[in-house]
């Protein structure tokens, strides 16, 4: 119990799983698709908040109108809430480019060598 744990050594190699990191250009490419579904799904969220604020709701009925703002606020949710995600998933995947362009990995080490 009094023996001290030994230190380990760090790993000198800047991708410990071992696997090569994609090129900057396919990084770069797929920053390209998710920036452009990004914008189709916010020209899609506006689009679908400006349908819902121009057609008010004709009910008298209070659950109605409850459950018909509760469906709008969802639906225009999550259409936002994709938005984000792809959003930063584009500027993840260009910021990563720019990290493998600029500092380039050890290439994986091989068992056999």
């Amino acid at each position: 119990m009094t023996d001290p744990t030994p230190i380990q050594e760090p790993e000198k190699q800047s991708n410990p799983s071992g696997k090569a990191l994609p090129g900057p250009l396919r990084c770069l490419s797929g920053a390209a698709v998710a920036g452009g579904l990004a914008i189709a799904l916010y020209s899609l969220t506006s689009s679908i908040a400006s349908s819902f604020a121009s057609k008010p709701i004709q009910s008298d009925n209070f659950t109605v109108v409850n459950i018909t703002v509760a469906v709008r606020t969802l639906v225009v949710g999550t259409s936002a809430l994709a938005t984000g995600i792809f959003g930063l998933i584009a500027v993840g995947l260009a910021a990563l480019g720019i990290q493998v362009l600029f500092n380039p990995a050890a290439k994986p080490t091989d068992a056999n060598q």
